[in-house]
Formats: structure tokens, sequence, C-alpha cells
């Protein structure tokens, strides 16, 4: 009787430890929380009448072999059209088009080493490491190939890089010995207000293995944002309103220089 006691007694108690160690091994196991520290040098860009672009400086801490850290600065929103011309004729008009929706409005990365030495390319286009890798699509791909939709595809992402609103080469996150590091963003006067996403991902054996998120905020302000704000609320008003401008300068010139 007391070794049937001291049987039922054992499994009671090795019971829930093997469904312990089963669970263990079911549950993936998830990416660490990120053990670094990050800052920007500031969180608030004015754009002024005299703005002609500004440069923010990310930078951190990690503990020393903390793997690579790869950082991405993204815009608001926003859906964007582009236009294919073609020949009719004697002159080149726009005869297609595609829209792509949720296109960020600007686009920064950058990284500690190469990004084809961060990651594979299955993690890259997850976290949309790279221009090439974002998620960009159309709202209508109807009457469209894949081929040409990938053709439209890199055809905005070239327009918006011509503009300097996109990256067309990852930039470099510097490593000040040991566990320092740092990166310079670069923003164009160009460049459009709204709420920016600051990602930073740390990275170990190619996958993702920390990431920690802020805002940074690009604004108007003075005069241009009572006029922003005065064209955006009220436009019948400031469309008037210029065109009464633009009359009364013509006919200040008219009289300034006027020949008796």
């Amino acid at each position: 009787m007391a070794l049937m006691g001291w049987s039922r007694s054992c499994r009671r108690i090795l019971a829930p430890t093997l469904v312990l160690l089963l669970a263990l091994l079911v549950v993936p196991t998830w990416p660490a929380a990120a053990n670094f520290v990050y800052d920007l040098s500031s969180r608030l860009i004015a754009l002024t009448t005299a703005f002609a672009g500004t440069q923010v400086l990310l930078y951190g801490a990690a503990p020393t072999d903390a793997g690579s850290i790869a950082v991405v600065v993204r815009g608001p929103a926003r859906d964007m059209t582009i236009r294919r011309k073609s020949r009719v004729g004697p002159i080149w008009i726009n005869t297609s088009s595609i829209r792509f929706r949720d296109v960020p409005s600007f686009y920064a990365v950058a990284s500690s080493v190469p990004l084809e030495e961060l990651a594979g390319p299955v993690t890259l286009a997850r976290h949309e490491l790279g221009p090439d890798q974002l998620h960009l699509d159309p709202v209508v791909a109807e009457g469209y190939s894949a081929e040409e939709i990938d053709q439209f595809r890199a055809a905005l992402v070239r327009s918006q890089q011509r503009r300097g609103l996109f990256s067309t080469e990852p930039g470099t996150v510097s490593f000040l010995g040991d566990t320092l590091f740092r990166t310079r963003v670069v923003f164009p006067a160009n460049v459009p207000p709204g709420d920016y996403q600051v990602q930073v991902f740390q990275f170990a054996d190619g996958e993702v293995v920390g990431a920690q998120s802020s805002k940074l905020e690009v604004a108007k302000m003075g005069v241009e944002a009572e006029l922003y704000d005065f064209a955006i609320g009220q436009p019948a008003l400031y469309g008037v309103a210029s065109l009464l401008l633009a009359l009364g300068a013509g006919w200040l010139a008219n009289l300034m220089f006027r020949r008796p």
C-alpha cells in the first residue's frame, strides 16, 4: 500500500513537470526585448520660410557584441499615382497610370553593416529594410500584369529618390568604440510635414532580436504654417485672395515701370 501511495505521489509531481516541458518545446520563442537605448538630437523639425533642409542625429548605446543595428525613418503614408508616357504621333502623353496605397512620403534607412549581410531577403522584406523592400500595393491592379506592376513600382521609387525623399543608398550606422552608435538622417528642403516614425532594429544571426520605435514631428511654423492652414481650411477664399494679390502686384508693377 505504501508503495502504491508513493507511486501516485510521483505521478502527481511528474505530470505538471512534463506538461511544462512540452509547452516549452511547442511554444515558439519570441525575440528578446531590445537591450539598447537611443535618442534623437531633435524630435521636432520646424518648416519655416527659411528652411533649406536639415539633419537629425540618432545616437545610442548597446552592450558589447550586441549584434548589428539598423535604422528606418518613415514619413506619413499617402496614396500616390505614377504615370507612364507613350508616344502618340509626334508627341509624348500620359497613356497609363497606377495608384499605389500607403506610400511613405519619406523613407530613409541606415545600418551598421550592408543590408545583404544584415539578414536574408525574407527578413529584409518583412521589416521593409530598403526602398526595394517596401510593400507598395496598387489600389486597382486590373488590366496590368505582375511585371507591369513591378515596373510602375520601381518607377515610383525612382521618382521619390530623384526628389530626395527616398534613400538612394543606405546610410551608415557607425559604432564609436564597442557600445556607442550613431547615424545622421538627412531631411531635404521639400520634406512633407507630418508625424514620422523612427524604428531601430537589433539583429543577431540574421534575425531581429530587439526593436524600438519613436515619433518625430515635422511641422510648419510661423507665417508659412498660417498660410498652409488657411489654404487647407478655406481653399476657395485662399484662391480668391491669391488672385487679388496677383492682380494688385501686376497693377503696382505697371505704375512703377510705366513710361511718362
